[in-house]
Formats: structure tokens, sequence, C-alpha cells
């Protein structure tokens, strides 16, 4: 079993697969934005989309880079993240971009890949959906939002804890999907560390795919030293193609990362 230390209502280990960005205190602007639903085959569901566009982008005709986020409810990480763009974008420390928010509906069965570990299969009635999610992103999502708004071929993916689980699995096992790669504290741990343990065979096969990866690990005893390990891994495996960094944060929680980190993390994903 995993650390079950409390905080602020969340714990980190098996339970870091919550979110715990979005704390009460927080009241977040709710900036204006689209909504729209779509019925996924790949789900076999109704999903909710949340789309922020830059100031101007209405009267424009530029063509803009797309960041895709799970968690991305207005309930959940969406608010923070697009009020986070549009300061950013308006002081010029960033170029123009659209965010898309994935409204949660299992978030434990979309983020998680396979497991062969029991404890892990105990944290919700169905684990191991991310295949389907993903799919859904790439065949589905991707077209419905190249149709309603104007895109680049750039784009990022960017989550927290299990979502940033998600950033790191598609990563390594789909890494042609985003241009740019965004994980905070990713709930590693999942399934004996395995995209840790299979890191090596993965970057080998994707050696010459063109990504950026930013990752955060705090100090969440389930997810530094697993995070700490990649660091190192990529270190010595000095891919050409892969252009990344690692922002250790040893006086960050599992509950602060996400809010403390996102400037520095889309600054440096963002700029070229």
């Amino acid at each position: 079993m995993k650390a079950k230390i409390a905080i602020i209502g969340c714990l980190v280990g098996v339970i870091s697969l919550v979110s715990c960005a979005t704390k009460p205190e927080n009241k977040d602007v709710i900036p204006v934005h689209d909504t729209f639903k779509l019925q996924s085959n790949q789900l076999k569901e109704e999903r909710v989309i949340n789309v922020w566009t830059p100031d101007g982008y209405s009267s424009g005709l530029d063509s803009l880079p797309v960041i895709y986020m799970a968690d991305g409810g207005v309930a959940e990480d969406f608010l923070h993240i697009a009020n986070t763009l549009d300061e950013l974008i308006k002081a010029q420390k960033i170029p123009a971009v659209i965010l898309v928010g994935i409204e949660n509906t299992q978030r434990r069965r979309d983020l998680t890949g396979f497991t062969t570990v029991a404890k892990d299969k105990e944290i919700a009635p169905v684990v191991g959906g991310s295949a389907a999610f993903r799919a859904f992103i790439k065949e589905e999502l991707f077209k419905e939002i190249e149709q309603r708004y104007r895109t680049k071929g750039e784009k990022t993916i960017l989550g927290e804890s299990a979502a940033g689980l998600f950033v790191m699995e598609t990563f390594f096992l789909e890494p042609e999907l985003f241009s740019n790669y965004i994980a905070f504290d990713p709930s590693l741990w999942w399934n004996d560390h395995f995209l840790v343990r299979t890191a090596n065979e993965n970057l080998e096969k994707t050696k010459t795919t063109n990504r950026k990866l930013w990752f955060a690990g705090s100090n969440a005893t389930d997810i530094f030293p697993h995070t700490q390990e990649l660091a190192s891994i990529l270190t010595a495996n000095n891919a050409a193609a892969l252009k990344w960094t690692y922002s250790d944060e040893p006086n960050e929680q599992h509950t602060t990362i996400f809010r403390a980190t996102k400037q520095k993390a889309l600054l440096w994903t963002l700029n070229k």
C-alpha cells in the first residue's frame, strides 16, 4: 500500500489519483469560454469539452497552437490554467494558444493504464482505460477542435497526478500525438512504476521523435523517487530529438505543486 498522509482532504499514494489542485480557498475567476458536448464512440458516452481562446482570437485570422488537458472541467483545473495563460499571453511572456479542457466522468478509469498490482485495482470499479481515452482524443477530439477553431499543428498536453500519469504514458507510448508534454507530480508509482521500469526501452523505440517534456515532482514519498529516477534515465539516455527538464520541488506538496509550478512549466515549454 502506498503512503496515506492526508493533506487538505486529499491523500498521497493510491489516493493521489484524485486531483487535489483545486482547493476550496481558491476562488478562480470564470473566464469567457465555449462549452460543447461531444458524443464519443471510443468511450461510449458523451463528454463535456471546455475551450478558452485568448483575447483577439474572434476578430483575428491567426491559427494557434492548442493545449489539451484532462481534469478540464469548470469545477476542476480548467479555470486556473485558462487564467494563467491569459496573464502570460497579455504580458507577452508566451505566444497565444487555445486551451481545451476535457471534463471528467470516470477519472481513474480514463487516466490509468493496465496494472497487475492488486492494490491498484482497488481504487475504482474500473481502471486501465487510458488507451480508449487516448483514442478519443486522437480520433475524435482533435478533429472536432480543428473543425471548430483555427489551429496549428503544435499540440501540448498537460496534467497533474493521475492526469500527469496519462501525460507520461502518452509521451512514452504515442509520442507523436503531441509536440509538448507537461506532467505535474505524475503518479508514476502506478503498476509498480511500470513506465519508469520500461522507460529506456520506450525511449529507444522513439529516439528520433522530436518532442519536449517538462515534469515536476513534489515531496510526496510515493512520487519523487520515481520522478527523480526518470530524470536520471533521461540524462543517461541523452536522446538528441528530445528536449526535457525536470523540476525537483521538495518544498511543494502533492496538493500545491500544480499551482506553484504551472507558470514555469508553461514558460519553458511554450517558448522556442
